[in-house]
């Protein structure tokens, strides 16, 4: 159930725990490891606790190990099932959508081939916290698995099954693990076989319910900020009282045989860009070789050095790019490799190219200590990257607990810190074989060779040689109020024009967040240079004027930064990750990337491939082909090569062919500079050092062209309706878009962010409970306004997903929900409790460093402070049911709208 539940924060609830709690002894910690604690309660729940003040946020994560793995013949996709049917109501919760909107939730479910889970972030708040777990506990025992709700529900399980139906890339997925598996779950599709869905006994579900939801196969994690002892004292309370299962879970026990030769399929589907992918048999999660699998994946495709990167993408240019992914699962798994073909070259050429590199080559010229340390410190910079964060420790625990034993998450740390080489290569030997293998594009052997035969791992053995790491030291709380960050930033400005914004604060682990924006030229200078723009962005990160490619990578991971270039038709934007003791060093070698790229043709030649298999890719997908159209639509005045311009899938192909090295080179030395610019820093950092770092790499860096921002005017375009065929689509999507001529600025801006969240972009709105919950037609309806902070042109947008049979249904449901709240308005309530979930969500961007720096550079260029932040929510606060209502009648007109449908629509 992929949607975002937004809920408020409500600050009156009670605080204190229930006497049933407070009459219980208190739990004892049964172990703990770095700062997390694992308890046990008598009825078996297990509850792990990781409380880390450094933001004020809560994660918190109910696991239940019961995924795809466990479900009988005829039983597919019944946990995915659950995991919808569990946010119905139930006697206690009879309108649990409205709850979170109304609490300020962002909140998801998912189901995984090992376990379900539920989680829910949200700004700390007790009240809230102890309503969710109260909630959780309600779910475990009391959903009613009714035949009503799976009824109202099916047609948005069908919508998410078409969703992976149109997506080649997910197609091939399914179809490689179905051929790779013989007997084991791991071969079926979580979403489950559409007869299976479709005609699901009722009983049967509920039995499935009962059996796997209850307290001794669950786990409730809680990360982030809250008072340890508190949630202690109400998880007794609300599941204490839960009484421990007699039944006894089935013990499974299928395993596939070793595979005995090589396996292939072929996926022949409309639209998409040709790929040739691998899948071996590797050992469980907990099997001491599976930390082997990871850093194999890692020397194989990890850009610039490894091998098949090398080889297929730099040197024979027969692959746009190469992917690897690998998931440590309870039973033995699967490691994929994917090469997507280059524009021009030959598939077959390709796939045997791709085997020759991972079957013979990697045999023949064994891996290097020198490979193995770069894959290891590439994989452990990110699992200290996901380790700072209590938001995403909560999901990675998840996946550990589904293996059998939570902290395998550092057990897997530790046994790549601690990897050898030739055990690394004894694993490739012993799984990368052909008779291991199955290739999906999507030959009997003389001597067919066997893979070790699959073998279920005894967690408790392993973990007997398991040593924990001393816990982090505990992070100060930080006020994240508008006002104390404004208190806290420090400005200046180099003598270049360079900005800074710097927020020096308390995190986990001394992360550091960095945004830096480059913005240059006019629309005279820039005309018809966009594609030379994205290209010489595209560049920055592969090698400077002193450090090659692969020097540069290891560089940024010796400094453990973690980079995104986000290009832009004015200008560029940089965000990195790093820590404090790296954090100026970091700096200075952003500014040398910026200054002094490396630009080389190899490079440019690879960014082409890449970007042309993406558009590729794009042509037949209705959400691309809706969004491109949408895009054509408010043209308007601007012809090609103006930066306003909206190009073709044609136009931006031959764009992206005609641009040559020395364009690439002009442009940077043109354009390039320091005079507008914006630095925003968020974290753990000595302020001085990282100003004297700044006005270093970047006090004397000017741009040679003149600047003048690119006015972008609102377009007043009649409405029209489009019916657009994308054949063989399962999914179809509406895109819509309104021109609205105005700022955030405009007196009507909470008025109108209000409407707008009522209408369409709260989980508790309009067209929300319309179009997914009563009519159960699309898996996702949303409405938007792409607010502009400097010109009168903040375009209104609605879209929706759905089977393509079901169009009308939803042109019709939207066409009347929009009426209604234009007739009747918005209620009181309607108004209450989207201010609460509007308020709660912005408190909850505050504590967010990567979108706080982002935020602290924008309000640079826009002259503003967090001031601004805090009107706004004052401004909310006060509005009334008039108001809203007033702003949406003014504004919103259906008629108004480019209604774009794209979908395999069959004529009648």
């Amino acid at each position: 159930m992929m949607m975002i539940r937004r809920i408020t924060l409500i600050l009156g609830a009670g605080l204190m725990a229930a006497s049933a709690a407070t009459a219980q002894a208190p739990l004892k910690p049964v172990a703990s490891v770095e700062g997390i604690t694992e308890y046990r309660l008598a009825n078996g729940l297990q509850v792990l606790l990781a409380p880390d003040s450094s933001k004020p946020s809560t994660t918190v994560n109910m696991t239940y190990k019961v995924g795809s793995r466990h479900e009988n013949y005829g039983e597919t996709g019944m946990a995915h099932l659950l995991e919808h049917l569990l946010f119905k109501p139930t006697a206690k919760n009879p309108a649990p959508d409205a709850e979170f909107a109304k609490r300020g939730l962002q909140s998801n479910g998912s189901t995984w081939l090992d376990r379900t889970n539920y989680f829910a972030s949200f700004a700390a708040n007790e009240a809230n916290l102890r309503w969710y777990l109260e909630w959780q506990a309600d779910i475990m025992v009391n959903s009613r698995v009714a035949r009503s709700d799976l009824d109202t529900e099916m047609t948005v399980v069908r919508n998410e099954m078409e969703m992976g139906e149109n997506d080649p890339g997910n197609i091939v997925f399914e179809r490689l693990l179905a051929t790779m598996y013989q007997w084991h779950n791991y071969g079926k599709s979580t979403i489950g076989a559409r007869a299976d869905v479709e005609n699901v006994d009722i009983p049967r579900l509920q039995a499935f319910y009962r059996q796997y939801y209850q307290p001794d196969n669950a786990t409730l994690i809680v990360s982030g900020k809250f008072d340890s002892a508190k949630v202690l004292a109400w998880v007794q309370q609300s599941f204490g009282k839960i009484k421990k299962p007699t039944r006894k879970l089935p013990k499974l026990y299928t395993l596939d045989p070793v595979q005995d030769g090589e396996r292939f399929v072929a996926v022949r589907r409309t639209g998409g860009v040709a790929s040739a992918t691998l899948a071996y048999h590797v050992p469980p999660g907990p099997h001491p070789d599976y930390a082997a699998v990871e850093l194999l994946n890692l020397i194989l495709t990890e850009a610039p050095a490894g091998r098949l990167h090398k080889a297929l993408v730099e040197r024979d240019k027969l692959a746009a790019s190469v992917a690897a992914f690998a998931a440590p699962l309870h039973d033995p798994g699967f490691t994929v490799l994917n090469a997507e073909l280059a524009p021009g070259a030959s598939l077959e050429l390709m796939s045997q190219r791709l085997l020759q590199v991972v079957e013979q080559e990697l045999m023949a010229q064994p891996i290097t200590a020198e490979e193995l340390k770069r894959a290891q410190t590439r994989w452990l910079n990110r699992w200290e990257q996901l380790f700072t964060d209590p938001e995403q420790v909560g999901t990675a625990l998840s996946e550990t607990v589904s293996q059998g034993d939570w902290r395998l998450f550092f057990l897997l740390r530790d046994r790549i810190r601690s990897a050898k080489l030739d055990d690394v290569q004894r694993v490739a030997r012993e799984r990368l074989l052909p008779s291991n293998r199955t290739l999906a594009h999507y030959i009997p052997t003389d001597k067919p060779q066997r893979a070790p035969a699959p073998a279920m791992v005894e967690v408790a053995a392993e973990m007997k040689q398991f040593v924990p790491a001393a816990a982090a030291t505990q992070v100060a709380a930080f006020d994240a109020s508008p006002a104390n960050i404004d208190r806290q930033t420090q400005r200046a400005t180099l003598a270049s024009g360079l900005q800074l914004a710097l927020l020096p604060k308390p995190t986990r682990g001394n992360a550091v967040q960095g945004v830096l924006s480059l913005r240059w030229g006019d629309a005279a200078g820039l005309q018809g240079l966009r594609a030379v723009s994205d290209a010489t962005a595209a560049l920055l990160d592969k090698g400077t004027q002193r450090l090659d490619r692969q020097q540069l990578r290891d560089r940024l991971d010796a400094l453990k930064v973690e980079l995104q270039v986000m290009p832009g038709s004015e200008g560029v934007s940089v965000a990195w990750t790093t820590r404090r003791e790296h954090a100026a060093e970091a700096l200075a070698l952003i500014g040398e990337m910026l200054r002094q790229p490396r630009l080389g043709p190899d490079s440019l030649d690879e960014v082409r491939a890449q970007s042309l298999a993406a558009l590729q890719a794009q042509r037949d997908e209705p959400q691309a082909v809706a969004a491109n159209a949408i895009a054509l639509a408010f043209n308007g005045p601007y012809t090609r090569g103006d930066v306003r311009h909206a190009r073709t899938f044609d136009e931006i192909a031959a764009d992206t062919q005609a641009v040559s090295i020395e364009q690439v080179r002009a442009f940077h030395a043109r354009f390039y500079g320091a005079s507008q610019a914006q630095l925003g820093l968020v974290g753990d950092f000595d302020a001085a050092a990282l100003k004297q770092a700044a006005e270093t790499a970047f006090g004397d860096w000017r741009a040679p062209a003149p600047y003048a921002r690119v006015p972008r005017p609102s377009l007043a375009v009649p409405g029209k309706l489009q019916l657009i065929q994308t054949p063989d689509k399962q999914n179809a999507v509406l895109a819509g878009r309104m021109p609205l001529a105005l700022s955030d600025e405009h007196a009507d801006y909470p008025a109108l962010l209000m409407a707008n969240y009522l209408l369409g972009e709260g989980s508790d709105s309009r067209l929300w409970k319309r179009i997914r919950e009563k009519e159960g037609l699309s898996y996702g309806v949303w409405s938007f306004v792409q607010w502009s902070p400097l010109d009168e042109n903040s375009p209104w947008n609605l879209g929706a997903i759905f089977a393509p049979s079901n169009r009308s249904k939803v042109e019709t449901a939207l066409r009347e929900e929009v009426a209604r709240a234009l007739k009747d308005g918005f209620s009181a309530e309607e108004v209450a409790a989207g201010k609460q979930a509007l308020l709660s969500s912005r408190a909850l961007a505050r504590a967010q460093d990567p979108a706080l720096a982002q935020t602290l550079a924008a309000n640079l260029l826009l002259k503003r402070t967090l001031a601004r932040s805090q009107q706004v929510d004052e401004a909310l606060s006060r509005l009334t049911p008039e108001q809203v209502n007033a702003a949406l009648r003014k504004y919103l007109k259906l008629a108004d709208f480019q209604l774009i449908f794209a979908g395999d629509f069959k004529q009648p």
